[in-house]
């Protein structure tokens, strides 16, 4: 029963996360990062290569997650140890790269 619990909630959440990364890759306007902000074109030099590299950094944070849901089936302790690790050692990756982002194509 805890695995169907675990792959009810870590689904839709690793799902999530990769879906940000396919929507920010596919997006033509520039992809915001922050909650209430937003980035003007104006700002960007290259749309399609920033919107493809938040992409990419999205789909990288959803990694340990979808690792995660598939340990469980195996080991739900350590599964919900990659979760813990790749979300709190995640955070800080996300913060750094978009700013690395931002920085790298702002004009």
């Amino acid at each position: 029963m805890e695995i169907i619990i675990w792959l009810v909630i870590m689904i839709p959440c690793s799902l999530l996360l990769t879906s940000i990364g396919i929507y920010a890759w596919r997006r033509k306007k520039p992809m915001w990062f922050w909650s209430g902000s937003t980035v003007s074109i104006d700002e960007i030099t290259d749309v399609k290569a920033y919107n493809r590299e938040n992409g990419i950094m999205w789909i990288c944070y959803s990694l340990p997650l979808w690792i995660s849901t598939l340990m469980g089936f195996w080991n739900i302790s350590l599964a919900g140890i990659v979760l813990i690790i790749g979300c709190l050692g995640g955070a800080p990756f996300l913060v750094i790269s978009y700013n690395r982002i931002y920085r790298k194509y702002k004009r």
